[in-house]
């Protein structure tokens, strides 16, 4: 009998002994390094903002954060790998507004839900977009800009960082609303755009605000209005579309970070303790905010309820752009 409750003790931990080492390994997040998904090439706002907090991520979480760009697809590459991704909080998406607001409503049968696909963890704040011009044409301002662009018989090339970015979709909306002649010339993301901006094989284009201030402030570069409700505060003297007389141009082209839905407590309460700390640092809020990120805190409720307002204001806005994935 005794030898029978032996048998049978040592069984009962056998079997008990893989779910307990099961266990201990979904809650001993992080034990691999984990991964920042950028939809877009190196050099936009999303990836500013990921090899800025990768580091200060690592030293709380005890694991590497690597970046990882997957551009393509009109930013829609790279949030479909995360939606699909399993839930155990080593992908993570650096969310923003093409893959999540503007490219579903290009798609006539989406390949993830904005909302049902993804857990929206944590917004970090918008970036302002610019209507930017090359110097050799003759503006000074928007007025100026958009006499200037009526004037012209044939249309004119606006670049973007790529199909379906908030900078394409904003200037197919200026096209519309100020009855301009313009194409669209689409970049496999903002750096290449921004190189041909600055050496002149493109004048105008619609780009984040961010990576353009050291160039206003060189003079290779005019910038015209900011497409904010309101001012911002490291361009303070540049005007908005809304005292413009244009507050439709508004676009607010959000970061974030968001996982795979079905991410479980035991890794989102120290995934989230650990972003937060990171977005506490004063050094990492001056470096956004001098590069000019607009921060703002709001709760993943509020992160996720604002992703659906935005998708729902910019559907109609890009149905009827034309374009299409």
């Amino acid at each position: 009998m005794i030898r029978r409750r032996r048998s049978l003790g040592l069984a009962a931990a056998a079997i008990a002994a893989p779910l307990i080492s099961l266990s201990a390994r979904a809650q001993a997040w992080p034990s691999q390094p984990v991964k920042l998904v950028v939809t877009f090439p190196p050099g936009g706002s999303s990836d500013i903002v990921a090899r800025l907090i990768a580091q200060p991520l690592a030293d709380r979480i005890g694991q590497s954060v690597v970046v990882d760009n997957r551009p393509g697809g009109a930013a829609t590459i790279g949030a479909l790998a995360v939606a699909r991704a399993a839930p155990d909080g080593y992908t993570l998406l650096m969310s923003n507004s093409a893959p999540l607001s503007i490219s579903p409503a290009l798609m006539d049968k989406p390949l993830y839900d904005p909302l049902k696909s993804f857990k929206h963890l944590l917004y970090i704040g918008d970036v302002p977009t610019v209507i930017v011009t090359h110097p050799s044409i003759p503006v000074t301002d928007f007025a100026s800009f958009v006499a200037w662009a009526k004037a012209q018989k044939d249309p004119i090339p606006f670049g973007s960082g790529g199909q379906a970015s908030v900078g394409h979709i904003v200037g197919e909306l200026l096209a519309q609303k100020m009855g301009l002649k313009m194409t669209h010339v689409p970049y496999k993301g903002a750096g290449p755009m921004r190189t041909d901006l600055l050496g002149g094989q493109i004048k105008v284009a619609v780009d984040a605000l961010p990576q353009n201030l050291q160039y206003r402030r060189s003079g290779q570069l005019r910038l015209l209005a900011v497409t904010a409700a309101k001012r911002v505060a490291q361009a303070s003297d540049l005007p908005t579309v809304v005292e413009l007389g244009h507050p439709d141009l508004v676009a607010e082209n959000f970061v974030g970070i968001s996982a795979p839905l079905g991410l479980t407590p035991a890794i989102e309460v120290p995934l989230m303790r650990a972003l937060n700390q990171v977005m506490a640092l004063p050094d990492i809020r001056s470096k956004l905010e001098g590069q000019g990120f607009e921060l703002e805190q709001r709760s993943p409720d509020a992160f996720a309820a604002f992703i659906g307002e935005q998708a729902e204001r910019w559907a109609p806005v890009v149905r009827a752009s034309g374009a299409r994935l």
